[in-house]
């Protein structure tokens, strides 16, 4: 498998509704639904890349990194590097079918299990979207994260049971689906969480609870102070509100905030090994990666999901080795211009 035929696969599977262009970038799909492009305008897409883009990387090779350790450890399991694949679902639904939503789980499950890492699986307006996720974490029998969007409590709660029933490693809130329309016109209402409900959610259960779609530090700090095990700075890749900010301008005022009371990850535009490395010293402890995947999945389905995640973790190391990292400790905004 080579990358070229894998976008050429996917580019022909996936057609109208993502052009697999050369370049993720989200002009060209702005507003598209069904399609994989940013709600409105296009631009909280747009401007997550932007937002990687404004940073440059400091190339140093004066040194004796030349063999960089990746190895990470999320909630005591290690992984082949500080990325894992991001919560997408309802993905039958904005590709016509063209990847379903039982393809999409099962490629993205057993791919990352393949590259060494694991796999945050989600939430949409059909519980089968949610289901598709346990089932595939169950099927291959790999600890994941599910993520589960911003029901009402009483619904949260039972979905949680069905996660630890499945071994989840974690389990996740995407707080920043608390406006999708979709959600209510199928008779899944979301909505914005309050303190006591926050805590409600987390005290409900022994798994460790991640916040998604953190965008000030504020509500950073509320995540901390709730008792979170962690957040997702993340605008949903775009998807819920025009003219966010991209993650990589919020991430260093959020990570300084809460660094050091909870895991702090991030995503939003990353479309490589470098992307990455700007994202960590940033402040993100690790990262989740996204469209990159679904592209991977619709070309090679877990082979293609698998080829992206070590694209991308064999991309990272080259960059630690021009930027004098030899391991992820090593990582700081030092390196960033």
């Amino acid at each position: 498998m080579d990358i070229k035929h894998l976008r050429a696969n996917a580019r022909e599977r996936l057609r109208p509704y993502c052009r697999v262009c050369r370049e993720c970038n989200g002009k060209l799909c702005a507003g598209e639904m069904p399609g994989l492009g940013g709600t409105g305008s296009g631009f909280s897409f747009m401007n997550n890349i932007a937002a990687l883009a404004e940073h440059k990387l400091n190339l140093r090779t004066l040194h004796d990194a030349d063999s960089p350790d990746t190895l990470y450890t999320f909630l005591e399991k290690t992984i082949v590097a500080p990325l894992m694949a991001a919560p997408i679902t309802a993905i039958g639904m904005q590709t016509n079918g063209r990847l379903s939503d039982k393809d999409w789980a099962d490629a993205v499950v057993l791919g990352s299990q393949q590259a060494g890492t694991i796999a945050w699986t989600g939430d949409g307006p059909d519980p089968v979207h949610f289901q598709a996720g346990i089932e595939a974490l169950k099927k291959n029998g790999v600890q994941g994260v599910p993520v589960i969007k911003p029901r009402e409590n009483k619904s949260i709660l039972e979905y949680i049971k069905r996660a630890e029933e499945a071994g989840a490693l974690a389990v996740g809130i995407d707080v920043d689906a608390a406006g999708i329309i979709n959600m209510k016109a199928k008779g899944q209402p979301v909505s914005p969480k309050n303190e006591e409900q926050l805590r409600e959610i987390i005290e409900s259960t022994s798994l460790p609870v991640f916040l998604k779609g953190i965008m000030t530090s504020d509500e950073a700090d509320l995540a901390a102070k709730v008792g979170a095990a962690g957040i997702v700075v993340s605008n949903h890749g775009g998807r819920v509100l025009d003219h966010t900010p991209g993650t990589a301008e919020v991430l260093p005022e959020i990570a300084s905030e809460v660094s050091g009371r909870m895991l702090v990850l991030a995503d939003g535009g990353i479309r490589s090994g470098a992307d990455i490395l700007k994202m960590l010293a940033l402040g993100a402890d690790a990262v989740l990666i996204g469209r990159p995947l679904i592209i991977g999945a619709a070309g090679g389905g877990a082979e293609g999901v698998a080829f992206i995640l070590n694209k991308l973790v064999n991309e990272m190391k080259a960059a630690m080795i021009l930027t004098g990292c030899s391991s992820l400790a090593g990582i700081s905004n030092e390196i960033l211009r």
